[in-house]
């Protein structure tokens, strides 16, 4: 007998004795991703998981300075039903697209980079539920040790950025997280970071992303945003 769990319904199977007492079923034998139905039903789900994400954001404008529309995505944290929703939508994003992608090369995903400050509110999260490391990229002064350290600019001005010198060993796989793009300069420099330290960057995420600024063009790896502005 086989007890199985889809889409929240406890399904039962039992089978005869055909094969011998070392059989197993497969439980790909009962679900095909492939079918139709199955696709647009995860394509609706991450539709309405990005409306109801977009719901929760706060808008400020002329923060931090003048001229600039802030888009806050700390009132979904607010709500336990939200948050699970934001971080299982990139979990289901990175176990469906990433991983499978590393296993065909032998290889797992090492750490997750969460950029100062809101990228650690959602970096160890998702490291603890994919079962890899957490490593923070910090604003100068801020991190005890050896650092590598980078320059960089963002729409406000100018910033560096550090990563602890033995955070991240040579040739691991990272992905970098942070709640929103603009112009990339933030992202660009954690990326640099994780170059120095001779591992490589699989992909950038973020919660939100301003598209005009075009951002995503100045990071040296693919981007996924979930909410576009």
């Amino acid at each position: 007998m086989l007890l199985w769990i889809c889409n929240g319904h406890i399904k039962v199977f039992v089978f005869l004795n055909l094969a011998g007492p070392h059989f197993r079923p497969n439980p790909s034998f009962f679900v095909d991703t492939s079918i139709p139905s199955l696709k647009s039903e995860n394509i609706h789900k991450k539709m309405a998981d990005v409306e109801l994400l977009k719901s929760k954001l706060g808008r400020h404008p002329d923060f931090p300075k003048k001229g600039i529309d802030f888009l806050d995505f700390l009132p979904i944290l607010r709500d336990p039903q939200t948050f699970e929703t934001l971080i299982g939508h990139f979990c289901h994003h990175i176990t469906t697209t990433i991983l499978p992608k590393l296993k065909e090369q032998g290889k797992k995903l090492d750490v997750i980079v969460g950029l100062d400050a809101r990228g650690f509110l959602l970096g160890p999260i998702i490291a603890l539920r994919l079962g890899c490391a957490f490593v923070p990229v910090r604003k100068a002064g801020k991190l005890p040790g050896p650092v590598e350290k980078v320059e960089y600019t963002k729409e406000y001005g100018t910033d560096t950025a550090e990563i602890q010198s033995d955070a991240i060993k040579p040739n691991q796989t990272v992905i970098v997280i942070d709640d929103l793009i603009a112009t990339g300069g933030t992202a660009k420099a954690a990326g640099d970071l994780v170059s120095k330290l001779n591992a490589t960057v699989l992909e950038y995420l973020f919660v939100i992303e301003i598209d005009f600024l075009e951002g995503r063009k100045t990071l040296n790896a693919p981007t996924y945003s979930i909410i576009h502005h």
